[in-house]
């Protein structure tokens, strides 16, 4: 019989998953809190866009319910896999929102920014909670029902979902979730769910902040002088907080851990290998002129960031083990205020 999903936030991630497993005939409700989304997808389709002509469609099979409605499951198919896809403040209200409406073995997963799984566990419990990491991705709802991948696929060159139980044990349900996200792109179960979600933890710790702070692309930070060298002190300060919980962490796309961490305590060779992979990755991305990260579209739009839930998380961290965190505490300051209206988002915001 047939999975019923439901992807409970279709914002650029969620409406991308989502999208792209109705469009190859699954049962798929999406659900989101912003109505003109919502009514958008209804009108005229979810719109998916990417960076080779195969990846522009439009998906009209997707059933569709405003947040407000989510009651209206009641009495119909239980929900068997519930993607939770919203922003980190609002994990625990959308994970009781979906909860009744779970089947017997049914379960929630992750498929966020920052750490949620346990906040998931806290309402359905560790036995019907995983996790998936989309590492380098970079998918934008620049408009109602409108999203575009403004990266290319992995394929494989890069591994893009990693799919793993809290435990790390290898399941059904992670097998399942493989063979659903290979039909996006390239997917591997991982039985270090954690360590992964750390290491894309460190990846948006060091771009999302900076870039909703200055109002830049990616490519701009990258390749002013100041940005770039903060970006790689956010990245050295997460990566030894993540080594100090006992975390084991991957690559970060090109970048080695260990390697960064030294570039940012002022070890000039690896400094030097840091940036210029970071330049290189810059210069080979042909939107990285347009590419802003999530967090940037959020300031942009007016909407409250994560910030709190990621370098504000990572700062945390860092206190709870005697890891330094400087740039993370600044960062999450400077990024506040900007979202209060005491300061303009501005590269000048980093002259200190």
């Amino acid at each position: 019989m047939q999975k019923r999903i439901v992807v409970m936030g279709t914002g650029a991630l969620g409406g991308y998953v989502g999208g792209y497993l109705a469009q190859h005939g699954h049962d798929v409700t999406l659900i989101d809190m912003w109505p003109e989304n919502i009514e958008a997808i209804r009108a005229r389709g979810l719109e998916l866009d990417g960076v080779t002509p195969e990846e522009k469609f439009t998906v009209r099979n997707a059933k569709t319910l405003h947040f407000s409605e989510v009651s209206s499951l009641k009495g119909q198919k239980p929900v068997d896999i519930a993607f939770i896809s919203v922003k980190s403040y609002d994990t625990e209200r959308v994970a009781k929102a979906i909860q009744p409406y779970l089947a017997p073995d049914g379960y929630c997963v992750s498929l966020q920014n920052c750490m949620n799984e346990e906040t998931i566990v806290s309402v359905v419990g560790p036995g019907r909670t995983l996790g998936v990491i989309a590492s380098i991705i970079s998918v934008e709802l620049y408009e109602a029902g409108r999203i575009r991948r403004m990266a290319a696929k992995g394929g494989d060159r890069h591994t893009v979902f990693r799919i793993g139980e809290i435990d790390g044990s290898l399941t059904l349900r992670v097998t399942e979730l493989v063979s659903l996200f290979s039909l996006i792109d390239s997917t591997k179960p991982t039985t270090n769910l954690f360590g992964e979600r750390w290491t894309k933890l460190v990846q948006n710790g060091m771009r999302n902040g900076i870039a909703a702070a200055t109002g830049v692309t990616s490519g701009e930070c990258d390749r002013n002088d100041v940005l770039r060298r903060f970006a790689i002190q956010l990245g050295g300060e997460a990566v030894r907080v993540g080594q100090a919980l006992g975390y084991r962490l991957e690559k970060l796309g090109e970048l080695e851990p260990e390697r960064l961490a030294l570039a940012s305590e002022g070890d000039a060779k690896a400094l030097s290998e840091i940036e210029e992979i970071m330049m290189k990755r810059t210069a080979s991305n042909p939107r990285a002129g347009i590419q802003r990260p999530s967090m940037a579209q959020d300031m942009a739009k007016g909407r409250r960031t994560e910030i709190e839930f990621m370098n504000g998380l990572i700062a945390e961290k860092g206190r709870q083990v005697g890891v330094p965190t400087p740039s993370h505490v600044k960062l999450v300051d400077i990024v506040l205020r900007v979202e209060r209206g005491e300061l303009r988002p501005s590269p000048a915001n980093f002259n200190f």
